[in-house]
């Protein structure tokens, strides 16, 4: 082994990744069917010759992989390159012709900037206030609806599952239940309406069991790398009745959805990881026994800084994220800190770091300004170790006790 593989193999085996909710590690049997496809299935699934369709049937086993495992038809889900353009497509898709957009100021920014730009094109956009611990209330979500012009246009609300920097779960279910409710009344007064929930899911899908028809949901955005497959691909489920126009064009691809060859090896790639992600989602000893290394280690940061705050704490949460503010510190330089003890974490959307201003998410929540500014996020994946908790614990205690000594509150 040379001194530069020697290097390379040093630093990986010392990387302590707590930083998953940015992006995962691709799993072995991902990486291995991703490399085949490159090799093997490279001929464009278009085509009407054999080995096109040879294609085309592997690209339609994965669909139905993915699509199973957020419970949904695969006639009904889309690829995309990932979870912003699948955003996209439903924001830009279903409000193409004007309407209004009922949305959160926690969102995504995938989600916050096409809503920017379709309020500048006259889309009404309104921001639902959220209760303490960052959710929103279905009552809050019927009197948003309830004030929107019944004759601008479509509706769409816009929530996403589960929060990619506190990890806090919306109760989606219920307010799928509030936009049937009043796509109910408005039939009832002879209206006839569009309102749909679209719901950004990429941080949930994976993690928890996730079913658009027992949800009721109308579209669901995931991403392939939130859940161990590659980077590259997503997809958007739309469901029956849902009326999208094409934000991308350049060919019938996906049933005139979405123009454009598909990105084969990275679709065949999420298929696989789909597979892994269902058999998770569906044991409860192995979640239980994640979520108990994410309490381990919020119970050891307590223990030794007892002002820490778990920003979202009051809330249900995803059993990988842990957000933790320390008032008076900055995060950047706990980050710092930390990367040099070679712990990966994050101060919030990996989109959006190097900004010195504290979270939008945290804002949104009220949560004090001191706190928010000294806030970092650790959140681990199925492939975390309690190893790696303990030595990540021990170097965030340091570091925050080195900083509290040279930056007192």
């Amino acid at each position: 082994m040379g001194w530069h593989a020697r290097a390379l193999h040093s630093a990986v085996m010392q990387r302590i990744y707590l930083d998953n909710n940015a992006t995962t590690r691709p799993d072995d049997a991902v990486a291995s069917a991703v490399d085949a496809a490159q090799r093997e299935l490279w001929a464009n699934p278009s085509s009407v010759h054999r080995f096109g369709q040879e294609v085309r049937q592997q690209v339609e086993l994965a669909r139905r992989a993915v699509a199973g495992l957020i419970g949904a038809p695969a006639r009904g889900l889309v690829w995309t390159s990932g979870g912003t353009e699948a955003n996209n497509l439903a924001l830009r898709g279903a409000l193409a012709g004007g309407g209004a957009l009922i949305t959160t100021a926690i969102e995504h920014a995938a989600v916050r900037e096409p809503a920017e730009d379709l309020a500048r094109a006259g889309v009404q956009v309104v921001d639902l206030p959220l209760a303490s611990g960052g959710q929103v209330e279905p009552a809050t979500l019927a009197q948003a609806l309830a004030a929107c012009d019944a004759d601008a246009g479509p509706v769409l609300v816009s929530v996403m599952w589960a929060n990619n920097e506190t990890g806090v779960v919306q109760p989606v279910a219920e307010l799928a239940a509030v936009v049937a409710g009043a796509r109910q009344d408005a039939a009832a007064q002879g209206v006839r309406r569009a309102i749909w929930l679209h719901t950004d899911a990429t941080q949930a899908v994976g993690k928890l069991p996730v079913d658009v028809g027992a949800a009721g949901v109308d579209l669901l955005t995931l991403a392939a790398h939130k859940l161990h497959g590659p980077k590259g691909v997503g997809g958007l489920y739309v469901g029956p009745g849902v009326r999208l126009r094409p934000v991308q064009r350049g060919g019938p691809q996906e049933r005139e959805r979405r123009g454009g060859t598909e990105n084969v090896p990275g679709v065949i790639g999420f298929g696989v990881a789909a597979g892994q992600a269902a058999d998770f989602v569906n044991d409860a000893a192995r979640v239980a026994e994640l979520e108990g290394l994410r309490d381990q280690l919020e119970q050891r940061v307590r223990a030794a800084c007892p002002a820490v705050v778990v920003n979202g704490a009051g809330a249900p949460r995803l059993w990988n994220t842990a957000n933790l503010g320390f008032r008076g510190l900055l995060a950047e330089a706990i980050l710092l800190g930390l990367s040099e003890r070679g712990v990966c974490a994050s101060a919030g959307a990996a989109c959006s770091s190097g900004s010195l201003e504290p979270s939008p998410v945290l804002r949104a929540m009220q949560i004090d300004e001191a706190v928010a500014h000294g806030s970092v996020r650790l959140s681990l994946s199925r492939q975390t170790t309690g190893q790696e908790v303990e030595a990540a614990a021990d170097a965030l205690i340091a570091v925050v006790q080195r900083l509290g000594k040279v930056m007192p509150v």
